[in-house]
């Protein structure tokens, strides 16, 4: 493994969890004018501008997910003026009644939210923001909560990747070009079929990543990759938040919990991962509490009846 500094660092097993990040926005003016928001030092310097825009200026949030969600109600419970891009669906992955819920909460706190085709950003200037239909939003701030993407290490180190960059990798994590190399996180694509950016996906893929490395050098079969979902969590600012319910396969369910129920229901996941993590280093193997997905198996089988004997590898594989 070769580093930016020029040494190099040789391994035995070399777990790839490089998570994910902004991608550069190919939206003219974003890259000079907008502010990511997807690692901490980003969100210092979004914290900045915000801090250093008059009281009453426009901000405008790009992305109606679950990031741009919860930094439009962050910076309106401040009393900041603010506008909500969707550019297409407010939290497309929500069940109507939780979109709902989340459109009621936002509209308490003052946001503005635009939906639609025509709600799509087609420049960000210094001081505004134009959408496809013509219009023009006055913002002092403009925030990019959208188009996230994973690092191209993979890609340029000559690994087989999905679309985006994932490492590819067979059902146990590992590296289809390498047996040494396991993934883990964002950026692992297991069989093709990657699992939500997450960190419910996170927390157990990591686990299972060393699972694997381990029952390798003990000279055992890994197991394959066992995920399942159960709900997805949102922040509506410090005193209110969703818990859309999901189905082991990541499908959002009709029922959901709002208000202060769900903020104290989502802080209470996020301290959770803490203690998860020490609980599965003290007992490796152990994620009996998650439950999981078996249409995902159901998925793999049909895909494999369905190709041909010799398919041709859609991804080239190491230079």
């Amino acid at each position: 493994m070769t580093l930016a500094a020029g040494g190099t660092v040789g391994y035995d097993y070399l777990i790839y969890a490089v998570g994910s990040a902004s991608t550069a926005p190919r939206v003219p003016g974003a890259a000079g004018f907008a502010y990511p928001i997807a690692d901490l030092e980003e969100a210092q310097r979004l914290r900045a501008a915000v801090d250093a825009a008059p009281p009453t200026a426009a901000v405008t949030v790009v992305g109606g997910g679950s990031t741009g969600i919860e930094t439009a109600a962050e910076l309106a419970e401040e009393g900041r003026t603010v506008t909500l891009v969707c550019g297409g669906v407010l939290g497309a992955s929500l069940h109507p009644r939780g979109r709902r819920s989340v459109a009621r909460r936002l509209t308490a706190l003052g946001v503005s939210v635009l939906e639609g085709a025509g709600a799509r950003v087609t420049a960000v200037t210094r001081d505004a923001v134009r959408l496809g239909d013509g219009r023009e939003l006055p913002s002092a701030v403009t925030v990019w909560a959208t188009g996230f993407g994973v690092p191209d290490l993979a890609d340029r180190s000559g690994f087989s990747t999905d679309g985006v960059g994932r490492l590819l990798t067979d059902e146990t994590l590992t590296s289809v070009d390498d047996v040494r190399v396991v993934a883990a996180g964002d950026a692992a694509a297991p069989s093709g079929l990657p699992f939500r950016m997450s960190c419910q996906a996170a927390v157990q893929l990591g686990p299972q990543a060393a699972e694997t490395v381990l029952s390798r050098i003990a000279g055992e079969d890994p197991a394959p990759v066992d995920v399942g979902f159960f709900s997805q969590c949102i922040s509506l600012g410090r005193r209110a938040g969703v818990l859309q319910l999901a189905g082991r396969d990541d499908t959002a369910r009709r029922h959901h919990l709002g208000g202060r129920t769900g903020a104290g229901l989502k802080e209470f996941i996020c301290k959770g991962v803490v203690w998860q993590l020490s609980y599965e280093a003290r007992r490796p193997g152990t994620r009996t509490w998650w439950v999981k997905d078996a249409k995902r198996r159901q998925l793999l089988e049909e895909r494999r009846d369905a190709a041909p004997a010799d398919p041709e590898r859609a991804t080239r594989g190491p230079r």
